[in-house]
C-alpha cells in the first residue's frame, strides 16, 4: 500500500468489491443517486462526513489510511518546536495508531539493512522497547 498518494474513491471501490455490498444499498444509505457514487468512486479526496459513513456502511476506517500518511510523511518535531505548543482545546490522542503493514514496512527497513533499529526509532518515534517487542514478535 502506497501511504503517500491515497486516491480514497478507488480504495472505496476495493473495499466495495471485497464486502460484495449492493448498490441500492449504498445509496440508500448514503442517500445519493448511482451516478453521485460513481462521482465518488473518481474521486482523489471525498468529505470527511461522507467518508465517515463510508467508513460505517463498508466497516473499514478509512481514516486510518491517512493516519499512516502522516506517521510516514510528518516532519519530525525538533526542541524548538515542543516550547512553542500551546495548550489545545482538541484531544490529544496518546497511542500512535500502527497498523501491521506498517509494523511490517519497519522490520522489512531493519531486515533488508536499509535502515538500522535505531534510525527507524528516531525517524519514526517509536520507542525502543516497542520496536524490540515487533521485531520478536513479527519477524520473519
Amino acid at each position: 500500500m502506497n501511504f503517500k498518494n491515497i486516491h480514497i474513491g478507488q480504495k472505496l471501490i476495493e473495499r466495495v468489491a471485497e464486502s460484495g455490498v449492493e448498490t441500492s444499498r449504498i445509496c440508500n444509505f448514503l442517500k445519493c443517486s448511482v451516478e453521485e457514487t460513481e462521482e465518488m468512486y473518481k474521486a482523489k479526496s471525498l468529505d470527511s462526513e461522507i467518508l465517515l459513513k463510508w467508513s460505517k456502511l463498508l466497516k473499514y476506517d478509512f481514516f486510518r489510511l491517512y493516519s499512516q500518511h502522516l506517521i510516514f510523511y510528518a516532519p519530525q518535531t525538533t526542541a524548538d518546536d515542543k516550547i512553542k505548543v500551546k495548550k489545545s482545546s482538541l484531544p490529544k490522542f496518546r497511542k500512535n495508531i500502527y497498523t501491521k503493514e506498517v509494523i511490517d514496512f519497519m522490520i522489512e527497513q531493519i531486515e533488508s539493512n536499509k535502515m538500522t533499529k535505531d534510525e527507524v526509532v528516531i525517524k519514526y518515534r517509536i520507542p525502543k522497547t516497542t520496536l524490540h517487542k515487533w521485531i520478536s514478535k513479527y519477524r520473519s
